[in-house]
């Protein structure tokens, strides 16, 4: 069970995030400019729409994860649900930027709701699955760390291929029909998604099976919530994942008004791009000869020292990408090991409690990432509008620039520094792991390591 897991399957698990994030970072980009500019929908509405129905979809995931874990089929237990989704989140993805022009602005409004919803709805039960996945693969640690290491090396490509083919397809598609232009440029997207998937349910393998132990739902979120590491992991995500919506949230800003170049937006995020493939490929060398935890630590430091310092930093566009490419790197190693870290507490949870939750576990656990960016992207919103920004000026008054600045360096800095703040209390160290994954091949049930569960390992 322990075995080394092949390159074509890491390749295959990496190839489902690729294709999420073909569809997601794709509506995250470009659908509001879609919707406010192309169709025409007022942007106070989108804006809202966004709001609801990613909170609305938070409430969704653990529904979702306890759906999961009861299912049983001769494909396995999350592997079923790619297969059955596959063509209907593409499907999803497609109607979102198919807005009839026939409708009244009132009809274009519903429909964008509905459809919305949809995709966001097929994206969860989908996604939900998958990460899922990645915890009953492999039980050996280190080979978790490299399948997450090429998910998310995989899942920068395809958001990067979102993000710089989405318009030169839409150019190319819809001629000067923009609406047809965005639909024949999703169709292609959501198309090699969809193949994506395919290739990911039909390459991977569920290695890990347990029999089915749990009582009802409400006995399950009891337990969950009774699991420590599972709250400690729950605060990590929420800072991790708020320091980068924060950043990203505030990089247009930064470049228009800082900068005075909205180019230079391509840059900086040119350089985002290339410092989270860096970040992936970096996180197994990094952990050869230190644990997860010291890694992590360290990462999340540099992340929110070099942040903070971008602040002092002076409006040199070089020195800028320079420092993008260092943050947008740690940071990518810190997202890869969470991930990580997410798989460790399905295996905790079982060895405590006698029951496997891993669809629980993930769905739970990615509800709070969603309140995360939507709560921090909320704050983005609330402090420039509380720092007399306006749109479009020519030039920002002092407050408000000030926020700019600080929404890009300064309090990601700080988030980061949260998230390291918050490996004191977790305990999941590789001795540990191979303590609890030794106690599921005995006959009997190791003792609880308390020594090693109230110590972290050290470098």
């Amino acid at each position: 069970m322990s075995g080394k897991l092949s390159v074509k399957e890491k390749v295959s698990y990496g190839l489902g995030d690729m294709a999420s994030h073909i569809g997601l970072d794709n509506v995250i980009i470009f659908l509001t400019f879609y919707y406010t500019d192309v169709v025409g929908l007022p942007a106070v509405f989108v804006g809202t729409m966004f709001l609801v129905a990613r909170i609305a979809d938070a409430i969704v995931d653990p529904a979702m994860g306890l759906i999961a874990d009861r299912t049983q089929t001769r494909f396995g237990k999350f592997r079923p649900y790619i297969l059955w989704l596959a063509l209907p989140f593409g499907i999803s993805c497609l109607l979102v930027y198919a807005v009839p022009e026939s409708l009244s602005l009132t009809g274009k409004m519903v429909y964008a709701s509905v459809t919305y919803c949809v995709m966001m709805l097929m994206y969860t039960a989908i996604n939900i699955p998958y990460c899922s996945m990645g915890a009953i693969i492999t039980p050996d640690n280190t080979q978790r760390i490299s399948l997450q290491s090429y998910r998310f090396f995989l899942a920068t490509l395809g958001g990067a291929m979102s993000t710089f083919l989405m318009m030169p397809l839409a150019e190319m598609m819809g001629g000067g029909n923009k609406l047809d232009g965005y639909f024949g440029a999703m169709a292609i997207m959501a198309s090699i998604a969809v193949v994506m998937f395919l290739l990911c349910f039909l390459n991977t393998k569920e290695r890990i099976s347990a029999p089915p132990t749990h009582e009802n739902f409400l006995s399950d979120l009891r337990d969950l919530v009774r699991n420590d590491q599972w709250r400690v992991v729950a605060a990590l995500i929420f800072f991790n994942i708020s320091f980068g919506v924060v950043r990203l949230g505030a990089m247009m800003y930064y470049v228009t008004y800082y900068l005075g170049h909205a180019s230079y937006f391509m840059w900086l995020l040119a350089a985002h791009i290339i410092g989270k493939s860096l970040g992936s490929m970096l996180v197994k060398p990094l952990t050869r000869n230190r644990s997860k935890l010291s890694a992590f630590s360290l990462c999340a430091v540099l992340t929110g020292a070099l942040s903070m310092a971008i602040f002092f930093l002076p409006a040199w566009i070089s020195l800028l990408v320079g420092m993008t490419l260092l943050v947008s790197t740690f940071y990518q190693v810190t997202t890869t090991l969470m991930w990580v870290m997410m798989s460790d507490v399905v295996d905790y949870g079982e060895y405590k409690q006698g029951k496997r939750m891993d669809g629980t576990v993930f769905s739970t656990l990615l509800a709070i990432l969603k309140m995360g960016m939507a709560v921090s992207g909320a704050v983005v919103g609330w402090t420039l509008g509380l720092s007399g920004y306006v749109p479009h000026a020519t030039q920002q008054n002092p407050a408000a620039m000030l926020s700019i600045i600080a929404l890009f360096s300064l309090v990601p800095g700080v988030l980061s520094m949260f998230s390291a703040l918050s490996m004191r209390w977790y305990k999941l160290n590789d001795a540990t792991m191979k303590k609890i994954n030794q106690s599921k091949i005995t006959p009997e049930r190791v003792p609880e390591p308390q020594a090693t569960l109230n110590t972290q390992e050290s470098a």
